[in-house]
């Protein structure tokens, strides 16, 4: 079943797929609509983890196209955002950015408040690794070691070290962590 969609859904979120260049929309658990998209390339990749919109920018123009949502992405300027090349959809070729055609990015725009979250993935059955297999875990708002470590049944030390982690009280959202 397609559902048209209305304007802004309450507790809407947004879910990248890396691996596939797709952008799902969801409101609440029911996935609205799927777009292709553009992702960071090998060398300057799209960031994994949770985020959440910040700021929205019509007519940003340019490379950025006819709309502009940015993210909360920690160490750069990551957003959502149209294009001026439409052959790029459905490619490893952003420097980290997520590109949609025009008319999706508008599509989609008015429906995503300032504070939407947004996941990015590499898909439910590819959850991100790091050197060695370790697992990963993405810090989320409220997180703390000592909550992390019970999550995963491991020391909180064990944690810090592999992470090299200079404050143990100091962790941010979207933060990627390996889990021993």
């Amino acid at each position: 079943m397609t559902l048209e969609l209305r304007g802004i859904e309450t507790g809407s979120r947004v879910e990248i797929i890396r691996s596939a260049r797709r952008l799902n929309y969801y409101a609440g658990d029911q996935k609205i609509k799927t777009y292709p998209v553009a992702v960071g390339k090998h060398s300057t990749p799209t960031p994994l983890g949770i985020f959440k919109v910040i700021n929205k920018i019509v007519k940003p123009g340019g490379i950025l196209g006819t709309r502009w949502m940015g993210l909360d992405i920690p160490g750069g300027n990551y957003g959502i955002h149209g294009t001026n090349n439409p052959s790029s959809i459905g490619k490893f070729i952003s420097n980290g950015c997520i590109r949609m055609y025009n008319s999706d990015v508008e599509e989609l725009f008015p429906r995503v408040n300032i504070g939407t979250p947004v996941t990015i993935t590499d898909g439910k059955d590819n959850p991100p690794q790091g050197p060695g297999g370790d697992r990963k875990h993405v810090v989320r708002p409220g997180d703390t070691l000592w909550k992390i470590s019970r999550m995963y049944g491991v020391t909180i030390d064990a944690i810090v070290k592999i992470n090299n982690i200079p404050n143990p009280d100091v962790l941010v959202p979207g933060q990627l962590l390996a889990i021993p």
